[in-house]
């Protein structure tokens, strides 16, 4: 069985900066990690390699120095690691970045088995998992907190998606792709043979030529959404706390809401 795993370096939520000029995230010089998510992915991708055989593939769209989630995911038991990266993906919102990962996914021969973290810190749109299933024309799972079977010789698998109200047992064809949450697993720490296989390891870099992409779908030229201002909201003033009995409480707030034009 071969298994993808997509992962993304993201920002220290504790070191965020903004390019003003472009309005996006600035990565080059910041301190980065591993986005936590995706490392549930990794962790499953992992368990399902040891339980069915086969080998973990990990991806990462990013500028150099995403080089260290790569090796971080070596560190951990993962076969091979690709490095996509080049100035025209530079800017790319959820759907030019679904597309370079799903021609990645393309250029390495595809996949029976593709995991991703539910979602990315630094974004929060949960977008790119399915959009790169959609672009590879497989069934996508999401939110999913448990994999119950996979049957490879019928290629099916079956999984728990986690809901508002309870869970979801689906059966789907394989391949597919799935978004996990933190539920599913506990991620393994690195052995001291991982990270000195990991530290030596040479990490492939893939750029849009070497994934036979169209340019004009990549990075911002690619982007249909655009991050038109970025700023920080005012911050709210004290409410008002109404108190006394219920019947006299209840009227007084329906005049303050109709005074305010909540409620008309």
């Amino acid at each position: 069985m071969k298994i993808v795993v997509c992962i993304k370096q993201v920002p220290d939520t504790t070191d965020v900066k903004i390019n003003p000029e472009t309005n996006t995230l600035v990565r080059e010089g910041v301190a980065s990690i591993t986005n936590p998510f995706d490392e549930f992915a990794i962790e499953e991708g992992l368990r399902t390699r040891e339980k069915y055989g086969g080998e973990v593939h990990v991806i990462t769209m990013g500028p150099p120095q995403a080089i260290e989630v790569l090796k971080n995911a070596l560190a951990v038991g993962c076969d091979k690691v690709y490095l996509v990266s080049d100035r025209a993906f530079a800017g790319a919102d959820t759907l030019a970045t679904a597309y370079a990962v799903s021609k990645t996914i393309e250029h390495i021969g595809g996949a029976d088995l593709i995991f991703c973290g539910k979602q990315a810190i630094d974004g929060d749109t949960a977008q790119v998992g399915p959009g790169v299933a959609t672009r590879l024309g497989i069934p996508q799972l999401t939110y999913v907190c448990k994999v119950r079977e996979i049957n490879v010789e019928q290629k099916k698998v079956v999984v728990e998606r986690m809901m508002e109200n309870g869970r979801e047992v689906v059966e789907s064809s394989l391949p597919a792709l799935i978004t996990v949450v933190k539920d599913i697993n506990e991620p393994r720490l690195p052995s001291l043979l991982g990270i000195k296989r990991a530290a030596k390891a040479q990490i492939p870099t893939l750029s849009a030529k070497d994934i036979n992409a169209d340019e004009n779908r990549l990075g911002l030229k690619g982007s249909p959404t655009w991050v038109t201002k970025v700023f920080t909201p005012e911050a709210r003033g004290g409410g008002e706390v109404l108190k006394g009995e219920l019947t006299d409480v209840v009227p007084l707030l329906i005049n303050k809401l109709m005074d305010s034009k909540f409620i008309k």
